[in-house]
């Protein structure tokens, strides 16, 4: 923890209004907090510390390592299918990227904060989510109805574009008459592509991603960039190339000029789930991000939760056998765990690391690990709103037009109350794909707290300039060196991949990561199926 003071935003800012400068030179004193989720545990692996010998020996049926959706959704299926006998290693943060924090009773997201409804071949999300009550009726059928509380409501989203909000994400108001037009094509487009079957009768694009088609002819799309397939096709809009490039930052962490053509179109192409009591592209979310999802399953499952991160996991002639440890005050305490079988719900930049013989699997880091995208988490604690331009009003997801951040979202906003709370949480989240993801590691580690304040705020002193800091009463940072795997193109034909997610045995692996991207209905997919591989 780093106390420091947060200075209202320097004369580059471009601030001239009346009252700026007496803004500028107040300071108010805050405690700037910094989480960097498993770092320590990371660097203590990569730099091969010795540990102490094991004190003491756990032993299940099954183990799981990690705690994010993929270990907690194998938890939640292992229990489903009436194997009780489970461990869980957390890892070195609970629930992975799904975690949450708060400040008091007020609850923030720092990593994923919605899911989109499900669409009908995501049976195993739906399952989920009539298990935990969010489906109340009609899991499996055309238009479940959901709990409204955890429906996303009016406003949704906004755009601060030319100085101006306007409803929606992509530019509107202004746009000439050539620009909408592409807009409109687009998106024709995409609701076509979302109907469209490959010669093998599957859908082009659908969740889980394993049952998407696999038809060559659109398995070409996974040869060339998102900005590539716009090129070829004809759109030239500025705004709409914006939108696209925003939309790739804030689903993978790199741009359209990196991301997969096949991933980029797969994020508007496979979600067209709908619910009997909400509009068409609703989103489900929570204040406190996918936390309380991941918590859901945990409490639903009955599993048991051991701290510590794997170093070292291996097959043994009575199942598996690993070696982990925790930190306590800085120094290591390890122990070990032995199973009939191991589920690895870590990234697989971990994995590689820590599952012996992971070559003989099939799989080859050095050819086949994911490029991970780094990304920050800001939640500002602030007293009272700030007051805002005219327009469009608050909403829950508010973007600027400009990069790199990917704007704000509003914890409270599922508050449904006659007036604001009194106080709020706003989370900005920035894609540090503006720089290579190991010169923004570098980065992240070296950067001053205010370094890291200037970037995190970004778009909100550009939405509300000089007032802001006034408003804030506390500030959480999260960093996230390794936060997803990004989809470059070629990913789909990853061979390390394939033979990861084909693999039944004394060891298994689930997490997104097998699929190449990250997201809850893939991290959910690879966990239930490899629970149903265990229970066996």
């Amino acid at each position: 923890m780093l106390r420091r003071s947060f200075l209202v935003w320097a004369g580059a800012s471009g601030l001239a209004a009346a009252g700026s400068v007496a803004a500028f030179q107040r300071w108010q004193e805050i405690t700037p907090t910094l989480h960097f989720p498993g770092r320590d545990e990371g660097h203590f692996m990569r730099d091969r510390h010795a540990l102490p010998p094991p004190s003491e020996v756990l032993e299940t049926d099954v183990a799981i390592f990690g705690s994010g959706i993929g270990g907690m959704s194998a938890a939640w299926k292992l229990n489903k299918l009436g194997n009780k006998d489970f461990l869980m290693v957390d890892g070195p943060q609970p629930y992975g990227n799904a975690a949450g924090g708060r400040f008091g009773d007020l609850e923030y997201p720092t990593g994923g904060h919605y899911l989109p409804l499900p669409s009908p071949e995501s049976v195993h999300v739906r399952e989920i989510l009539a298990d935990l009550g969010v489906i109340q009726r009609d899991p499996f059928g055309e238009k479940p109805y959901y709990d409204e509380r955890f429906l996303l409501h009016a406003p949704e989203e906004r755009l601060l574009y030319k100085g101006k909000w306007q409803e929606g994400f992509i530019p509107t108001e202004g746009v000439p008459p050539g620009e909408l037009a592409e807009h409109k094509r687009f998106f024709a487009e995409v609701e076509r592509l979302r109907q469209t079957r490959g010669s093998d009768g599957r859908r082009i694009f659908v969740f889980p991603t394993v049952q998407s088609s696999e038809d060559p002819e659109w398995r070409k799309l996974d040869g060339i960039t998102l900005k590539q397939w716009l090129e070829r096709n004809g759109y030239q809009s500025p705004t709409l190339h914006w939108y696209l490039n925003y939309c790739c930052r804030d689903d993978y962490g790199a741009r359209y000029d990196q991301v997969s053509a096949w991933a980029g179109l797969h994020y508007y192409c496979s979600r067209w789930g709908h619910a009997a009591n909400a509009e068409n592209g609703t989103w489900l979310t929570w204040p406190g991000g996918l936390q309380p999802l991941a918590s859901g399953m945990e409490r639903a499952s009955g599993v048991k939760r051991v701290g510590g991160t794997v170093v070292s996991l291996k097959r043994t002639n009575a199942g598996i056998e690993a070696l982990c440890f925790r930190l306590e005050n800085g120094k290591p305490r390890s122990y070990l765990m032995k199973a009939r079988k191991a589920i690895c719900a870590m990234p697989l930049y971990v994995a590689e690391r820590v599952v012996e013989g992971i070559r003989e699997m099939g799989y080859e880091p050095q050819r086949d690990t994911p490029v991970y995208s780094p990304w920050m988490v800001a939640n500002f604690l602030l007293k009272r709103f700030p007051e805002e331009l005219p327009r469009a009003p608050l909403a829950w997801d508010n973007v600027v037009y400009q990069e790199p951040g990917l704007g704000f979202v509003v914890s409270t906003h599922q508050d449904i109350r006659v007036t604001p709370p009194e106080k709020t949480v706003f989370s900005a989240y920035v894609a540090l794909s503006h720089r290579t993801p190991v010169s923004a590691r570098r980065w992240m580690v070296t950067a001053t707290p205010a370094e890291l304040l200037e970037l995190a705020s970004a778009d909100l002193k550009t939405a509300y300039g000089a007032q802001f800091v006034s408003c804030v009463e506390r500030v959480d940072i999260t960093l996230r060196g390794h936060a997803m795997a990004a989809p470059l193109p070629g990913f789909r034909s990853n061979s390390g991949l394939k033979a990861l997610r084909e693999i039944d045995g004394p060891i298994l692996f689930a997490h997104a990561d097998l699929s190449g991207f990250s997201v809850f209905e893939e991290a959910a997919w690879w966990g239930c199926r490899a629970a149903q591989l265990a229970a066996k």
